[in-house]
């Protein structure tokens, strides 16, 4: 049901803009209004989330750990799945961000025959994601060429090297294949295994909908269907420069590519999407695992009135000993 939903919420929003697009008028709106609403309501939400993060109480380390702590010198200690030191911590977080470590040894589990339960590897999902995360960014960079004049000769650098098999006219991009595959394998992927499909909800398939719709009306208009590409550079920079201008004859399919990338700007920081800045405010992976050499006092208890064991014994003293009851002091 979520799947249906999230692909008829999509379906409409391209029918919309193509419907937008057709009038001159509304040109401006799909063009320019919407682009800056989006860009102003995704950096206003990222600020909202990320300063209600940084206020959660965390007074006591909670990092997950996947090897043995750090204790006696002859125990082996690894210094990655359970680090000890800052340095530990941030080499920790950088292979989580840019391997996506924790993904790679993460393993599934399986009822096969007998019945027997059986641990298996993640390893196509790991890929699966790790091609889409990096291949949706340098998709993002290459159209930095549309924002700035001149091109700096590093992003011309990289489309030349996203290009290299310079197959067809106009020469077909790696990271359009890459990361087609890997967006029609994260989304079959919920389709196919019934476990996944069960807990997906609708705000688990929008995101994969809208950037398949994204990536199709991109590579539509690359190797289909032909849109006006100074006209294209001259609104981007237009809208970079806030002085923005709608050329005439930039073609629908741009108009639709626009607003699904708007789209997605704006749900970005609503959605499941903010893993992305959240992981660098999650605690469970950058703190230190240091309990064993740092006593961490939660700093928001109040003094209470406490009973010593001495003021204890002492109010008792005589009852503990009629009772047979060690004592400290006779």
């Amino acid at each position: 049901m979520g799947a249906w939903v999230s692909f008829l919420a999509v379906f409409v929003l391209i029918l919309v803009a193509l419907g937008g697009s057709q009038n001159t008028g509304l040109q401006t709106v799909f063009g320019v209004v919407v682009p800056y609403l989006a860009v102003l309501t995704f950096f206003v939400g990222i600020i909202y989330r990320v300063v209600a993060w940084a206020k959660s109480p965390v007074p006591f380390r909670i990092p997950t750990t996947g090897g043995q702590q750090k204790s006696l010198p002859w125990i082996k200690w690894s210094c990655l799945d359970n680090p000890s030191t800052k340095e530990g911590a941030f080499a920790r977080m950088a292979l989580e961000i840019l391997t996506f470590r924790s993904l790679f040894r993460n393993t599934r589990l399986e009822l096969r025959d007998g019945p027997k339960l059986d641990y298996a590897s993640s390893k196509w999902l790991w890929l699966a994601a790790l091609a889409f995360h990096y291949t949706f960014l340098v998709i993002f960079l290459r159209h930095f060429r549309f924002f700035l004049e001149p091109v700096p000769g590093l992003i011309d650098l990289l489309q030349r090297l996203d290009g290299f098999f310079e197959v067809g006219v106009p020469g077909l991009y790696l990271t359009d294949a890459i990361i087609m595959l890997a967006l029609l394998y994260l989304l079959l992927r919920r389709f196919a295994i019934p476990q996944i499909r069960y807990i997906s909800l609708a705000a688990d398939y929008f995101p994969l909908f809208l950037i398949l719709g994204l990536v199709l009306s991109g590579i539509l208009m690359r190797y289909f269907i032909k849109v006006d590409i100074r006209g294209v550079k001259q609104l981007a920079m237009g809208l970079v420069s806030f002085h923005p201008v709608v050329p005439e004859g930039i073609g629908s399919i741009f108009y639709v590519h626009l607003f699904l990338l708007s789209v997605l700007i704006a749900y970005f920081p609503f959605s499941k999407l903010m893993h992305a800045p959240g992981v660098f405010l999650s605690p469970t992976r950058n703190l230190p695992n240091d309990s064993r050499m740092v006593r961490h006092v939660n700093p928001w208890n109040y003094p209470v009135k406490v009973h010593s064991y001495e003021a204890y014994e002492n109010d008792f003293r005589e009852k503990m000993i009629e009772a047979g009851l060690p004592v400290e002091k006779e």
